[in-house]
């Protein structure tokens, strides 16, 4: 048979021109190839004709592997899905052949045959799987249920914590739509991730409509797995609402957790719904769930921050008395407090308990004493404070920021500036606060002038914030500097930064 009368592949002209490998059916282009072909169909070798298809495929040869499969149609019930099969499998290993390319020989399956298999559906899974394309996935296991073949528990699992892993929130709800009509449901580790990763996303609604959908379902999964919800409802000032989810779930059979109360009071005490708070631990109580440091010291840290500061250290006396001993965070949160409003007494005999205690003093610790201390306007005290933990080479940012507040606070803001060039000059970061600090201290001192020069002297971070520009127009507004006033309206304006001032312009 002449190759110019070879029938052509069923296959449609649009992907023959994308691969490049669209016959010429011209007589020069049979002479050219007769001697690969040959007279007859007899004379083809299938087998021989397989292997050239496979390495052109492993070579990432698409075109070249396709053309052989058109040979292939010269002997009876050739090529088969196998061979399709075995084309896409070898074209996925190669990782150079555009997935895209490989859906577009799926879809040409589809039209013209061999009719997909199994096989052709899971080797497109799992490639694209690895390829990291879920939404073709995704596609991949839906057009294999449809097509009556159900993708395995394994391979879609698979797909959702690989959504997980890459953030892909969206592609994980779809995935587990999918495996949820098929009755296949996550195991109970990938469920926690998957409802931590929605409510620390603020999907709070998807969270709790998936978790209520297994439920339905008959499956049973420990409070760890529910309290993310409770918590991002909480954390987002609704409270009351994370109060009649539990409810609700505790009806359902679920057990809240000492972390699903802990979520509750930590809502109740922010918004400062004390009796709600109270009643939220005699429950824990009377359900024989135990409240740990952690419920205690959201407690007191909130308590403090009302400056409630009697009834924080009845609650740290408290923990105690239940063998639930305060650990340094609960004794750092008091710490600030005192340091803010107590008598120098006060903070040492806390010191002295701390010690006392066998806790070592951190960072945090010197930033409560030496914060505190600047709030009441002890600079001397917290000054030093801040300069022993700083000799010591123990520091962060925090630590930093303060002792430069210290600094301007002393009309030391020179010295503050060629301090923070010194710690950038050996890596180490400050923030838009550090900035703002010494911004502050010049116009502080009147060098208003000098502060808005340092705006372009500065490596910000993201750039000057608002209270950046607000610190040098309430500076200059107090001067009745005009220039300087027109001058920084102009820059925030360019910046495209509010002209809502923070500040009352006088």
């Amino acid at each position: 048979m002449a190759f110019c009368t070879i029938p052509t592949c069923g296959y449609s002209r649009k992907i023959y021109k994308k691969f490049h490998f669209l016959v010429n059916f011209s007589s020069s282009c049979a002479l050219k190839t007769a001697n690969i072909v040959g007279e007859s169909s007899n004379d083809y070798n299938y087998i021989e004709l397989q292997h050239r298809m496979r390495r052109s495929a492993a070579s990432g040869d698409l075109g070249e592997s396709l053309y052989t499969l058109d040979i292939m149609k010269n002997i009876s019930g050739r090529p088969t899905v196998y061979d399709f099969n075995s084309l896409m499998h070898c074209c996925l290993k190669s990782r150079s052949v555009p997935f895209q390319e490989l859906m577009d020989v799926y879809t040409e399956m589809k039209r013209f045959g061999p009719v997909p298999n199994a096989s052709t559906f899971n080797t497109l899974l799992n490639g694209a799987r690895v390829l990291g394309t879920m939404r073709d996935a995704l596609h991949i296991a839906r057009e294999m249920w449809g097509s009556g073949f159900v993708p395995s528990f394994k391979s879609l699992s698979r797909m959702l914590k690989r959504s997980l892993l890459t953030g892909s929130l969206d592609d994980a709800l779809d995935v587990f739509e999918l495996m949820f009509g098929m009755r296949y449901f996550p195991t109970e580790s990938t469920l926690s991730t998957f409802i931590w990763m929605l409510s620390k996303a603020g999907m709070i609604c998807e969270a709790s409509r998936l978790f209520s959908a297994l439920l339905d379902k008959g499956y049973f999964y420990g409070g760890h797995t529910f309290s993310p919800i409770l918590w991002a409802l909480c954390k987002s000032d609704q409270p009351y609402v994370a109060l009649q989810l539990l409810y609700s779930m505790r009806k359902k059979g679920v057990i809240p957790n000492v972390c699903s109360y802990t979520a509750l009071i930590y809502g109740f005490s922010r918004a400062g719904y004390w009796e709600d708070v109270f009643r939220c631990l005699d429950e824990m109580k009377s359900n024989e769930c135990k409240p740990n440091v952690i419920t205690y010291t959201v407690v007191i840290k909130f308590l403090c921050n009302s400056g409630r500061m009697v009834d924080a250290l009845y609650f740290l006396d408290k923990m105690e008395k239940e063998g639930c001993y305060p650990d340094l965070l609960a004794y750092n949160v008091i710490l600030r407090e005192v340091s803010c409003k107590g008598s120098m007494t006060d903070i040492c005999e806390l010191i002295q308990v701390i010690e006392q205690k066998g806790l070592l003093p951190d960072l945090y610790t010197y930033a409560a004493l030496g914060g505190g201390m600047l709030k009441r306007g002890k600079v001397g005290i917290a000054h030093d404070v801040l300069l022993y933990v700083i000799s010591k080479g123990c520091m962060d940012v925090v630590v930093f920021n303060l002792y430069l507040r210290c600094l301007c606070h002393d009309n030391q803001s020179r010295e503050a500036l060629c301090l923070l060039s010194k710690m950038v000059e050996v890596g180490f970061q400050p923030n838009n606060i550090s900035y703002n600090t010494v911004l502050y201290g010049f116009c502080r001192e009147n060098n208003v002038e000098e502060s808005l020069g340092l705006l372009d002297r500065f490596e910000w971070p993201k750039g000057p914030d608002m209270v950046s520009f607000n610190t040098i127009l309430s500076a200059a507004c107090k001067q009745g500097n005009s220039s300087i006033i027109r001058r920084i309206l102009y820059r925030m304006e360019s910046e495209r930064l509010s002209l809502t001032l923070l500040v009352r312009l006088v």
